[in-house]
């Protein structure tokens, strides 16, 4: 049985390392007797999420250029030159057949030494708009896997291959969960279900957003999963005594959550965005505008263009947002069309995709 040395890297997000992790789990069942090592950045969520999923990592002293001028950008010339030493000698020492990164600020110095140590590289892009970090990358690399259509214009047309972003299994056939999902949210099975995601950190603007249209939901008549995200659980706590509505910092079962939804208001992170075209239930996205590039509204302009969910911007909110959810609400027929649509945009065996690229590289 074959075994190979495989060094993945990317962090910073949730959106970063469940990508990575997904690929060292299909590389893993594939090769059992590979010797696996991730590299991210020190203090960042990767240091607790890789080792609880039962892998290696090693941090690097690394942290992207703010947009205004800090202390910390004046750290950076320093932080990359050492990150790019330790780089070299981790390559050195562990001797990669490949090198993976699925983006964040670890995988820029890591990738760029094992290209230039002549190591094959694949990167993971999951957004519609590339960050600085991979298009600098992509020079070098031996492929870039992608998840939207259009990214030639980044990437060279040669190295890349559509694959999409690596989700869950656990959300294929999701109409078999249903009634398990009503019963373990205490839903009732008559009403709508609105499924509220700020992502595992929460979103403020979305909060404020929902706090302040509870009465409209509830004259709607329609019941609330609300994940707030961990940094804002003490300010909506207090919303769980309210009928129909339960406020949750994290949401451990999304299988489950997305189960009993009938309608999702999301941002509209890589990860989020693939998830919810597996998913299939329409979607109100309220992109971040607090992202490099602002990605996030370009994530979710590549399936709103395609008449596959609906796209409200933060400053619209006021103006147009109740006006925007009750007609949804009232159009079965509309519920239908984006659900149909946004499932045709699913790439559901995107890990092993990415898997089937990298083991083109393992053979070379």
């Amino acid at each position: 049985m074959k075994h190979y040395k495989i060094i993945l890297s990317g962090g910073g997000t949730g959106g970063h390392i469940y990508p990575a992790i997904a690929i060292a789990n299909e590389l893993k069942s594939r090769f059992p007797k590979s010797e696996f090592l991730f590299v991210g950045a020190k203090d960042k969520m990767e240091m607790q999420k890789v080792p609880q999923a039962g892998y290696p990592i090693i941090g690097l002293w690394i942290a992207g250029l703010q947009r205004k001028l800090t202390l910390k950008n004046l750290l950076f010339p320093v932080k990359l030159l050492l990150s790019l030493f330790k780089s070299m000698g981790i390559i050195n020492s562990f001797k990669p057949d490949v090198v993976i990164g699925t983006g964040g600020f670890a995988s820029g110095p890591l990738l760029q030494v094992a290209a230039m140590k002549g190591v094959p590289t694949l990167i993971q892009e999951q957004n519609s708009f590339p960050g600085i970090t991979n298009k600098l990358l992509s020079k070098k690399a031996h492929k870039v896997c992608v998840a939207y259509d259009g990214l030639e214009r980044f990437f060279p047309k040669e190295k890349l291959t559509l694959t999409g972003n690596p989700v869950r299994q656990d959300l294929l056939d999701l109409d078999q969960k249903r009634a398990e999902a009503i019963s373990f949210f205490k839903l009732e099975p008559n009403k709508k279900t609105l499924l509220v995601l700020g992502g595992s950190l929460g979103a403020r603007r979305m909060n404020q957003l929902i706090e302040s249209e509870l009465d409209f939901f509830k004259d709607l008549g329609i019941q609330l999963v609300w994940q707030c995200g961990t940094l804002y659980q003490k300010d909506y706590d207090l919303y769980n005594s309210s009928e129909q509505v339960q406020v949750h910092a994290f949401l451990n079962r999304m299988d489950l959550a997305y189960a009993a939804a009938d309608i999702v208001i999301s941002r509209a992170g890589a990860s989020s965005v693939s998830e919810l075209c597996v998913v299939g239930k329409p979607v109100i996205f309220i992109p971040s505008p607090n992202v490099s590039e602002d990605h996030q509204t370009k994530n979710a302009l590549a399936v709103t263009e395609k008449n596959a969910a609906i796209l409200i911007s933060e400053k619209d909110l006021e103006s147009s947002f109740e006006k925007q959810f009750s007609e949804l609400l009232a159009s079965e027929s509309h519920q239908e069309l984006l659900a149909t649509n946004i499932k045709k945009l699913a790439l559901k065996k995107a890990t092993q995709s990415i898997v089937d690229e990298i083991e083109k590289l393992l053979v070379k």
